[in-house]
């Protein structure tokens, strides 16, 4: 099964948390603080796998949690580094924000690699809080947490020529003569509902050709399957047209052709502008040759008729496409003005007075506080205090109108403001 879209959450790993603890050891007295930090947490880290041509590992597997970092120690000894979390998609996939629709980034390149998101930092241990006014610190720094992070996946095929044109008009057949595909191939409409790939060789050029499903009008609006048949044609470096000339399903061969352009210029102007080597196939259908003079003659464009199924003219063809692709312009990765995630805000506050005149102190900056302090110990309830006021908060609520006994609550900390 083929699937070239998929929304998946991911979640960095927490840093392990700092740990308070003192060394003791036989006839050595006051040995001092020697707890260890946290390590850091795994992050999440994406890389193509050449051997994968669909997203069907993220059908079912919607959930990716990167390993946390493991608690600090006694004896300084740090706590283990989580994990990384590597995610192995498809070349040409590409990595979007799910709520913004914005391109985090292009897996375009063999090797690419790309770590969308960092684990947290390990925190740190009581030793490392110890200096000459403070020689036995009783607390410790938690770890970083981190967000769990909903993307969508979308492939884009990667090939150097795209085979285009309404449903059944040959495309698979052609495929799986000049290259070794071994696309679905019946006499009705839509047989193929996803791109297939093959490698064409040549005189020891290859190239990679790719079927696209076949278009039908309005589908660059959505229509049939549309965007999700149109966007693996977005990266080829020339276009076949296959166009049906004996019209024996009714429809008129150079209409087919003037709807499929537009619905490529409709999707794409950049797309519509690619060359294009028109063919027109089944002709062991049709006994008047003026027919493909005529048809020529409207498009203002040499064909090349050929007939799929008795292998007829294909190999003028694909020469024809050796020489076009020669001249194309190489393929390039997506232009993007890339979507970074905000790093963590360490520095904002917000102080808002509730219904019950207490006042509510939130905000990264009380994150990060809160992370550095452990309120039974009064050395460090003392540093919250001092940040606190150093920081702007105790002003903060002077101006909001707090009073002598008023509550105060921090995340789930509560305590009465004091003049």
């Amino acid at each position: 099964m083929f699937l070239d879209i998929s929304s998946i959450f991911v979640t960095a790993g927490n840093g392990g948390d700092g740990v308070v603890s003192f060394h003791t050891e036989k006839f050595i007295s006051q040995g001092g603080p020697d707890g260890g930090d946290g390590g850091n947490g795994g992050s999440i880290v994406f890389e193509v796998d050449l051997n994968s041509s669909t997203l069907m590992d993220f059908k079912f597997s919607k959930h990716f949690r990167a390993v946390h970092g493991g608690n600090g120690a006694p004896k300084r000894c740090t706590g283990k580094t989580g994990k990384d979390l590597i995610i192995k998609v498809p070349r040409g996939t590409v990595i979007k924000d799910k709520l913004t629709g914005s391109i985090i980034m292009d897996m375009f390149e063999d090797d690419a690699s790309f770590v969308l998101e960092s684990g947290g930092q390990g925190g740190k241990g009581n030793a490392r809080f110890a200096n000459a006014l403070r020689k036995a610190p009783r607390f410790s720094q938690k770890g970083e947490k981190r967000e769990e992070r909903e993307i969508t996946l979308e492939l884009k095929t990667i090939a150097d020529v795209g085979l285009v044109g309404f449903p059944n008009v040959g495309k698979s057949t052609m495929l799986s003569i000049v290259s070794g595909a071994k696309p679905k191939i019946a006499n009705y409409h839509f047989t193929t509902l996803a791109p297939n790939i093959g490698v064409v060789e040549k005189y020891g050029d290859t190239l990679v050709m790719a079927d696209i499903p076949g278009l039908i009008e309005g589908a660059s609006e959505g229509a049939g399957l549309g965007h999700s048949f149109l966007r693996h044609v977005e990266r080829v470096r020339l276009i076949v047209h296959v166009v049906d000339i004996s019209g024996h399903e009714g429809r008129d061969p150079y209409e087919d052709y003037l709807m499929i352009n537009r619905e490529l210029n409709n999707y794409s102007p950049k797309l519509a502008r690619l060359e294009q080597v028109v063919c027109v196939n089944k002709i062991d259908l049709i006994n008047d040759d003026s027919i493909i003079t005529d048809f020529e003659a409207k498009i203002g464009k040499k064909v090349h008729p050929i007939s799929a199924i008795m292998r007829k003219g294909v190999d003028d063809m694909i020469s024809e496409v050796f020489k076009e692709l020669a001249k194309a312009p190489e393929q390039e990765a997506l232009e993007y003005n890339a979507f970074t995630y905000e790093a963590i805000d360490k520095k904002s506050f917000h102080v808002s007075k509730l219904d019950d005149a207490s006042f509510l102190v939130e905000g990264g900056l009380i994150d990060q506080l809160v992370r550095n302090v452990v309120l039974s110990d009064y050395e460090s309830f003392r540093y919250f205090q001092k940040m606190l006021k150093d920081k702007g908060v105790i002003s903060a609520l002077k101006k909001k109108g707090a009073k002598e006994g008023n509550i105060v609550r921090i995340t789930d900390i509560e305590f009465e403001y004091v003049e």
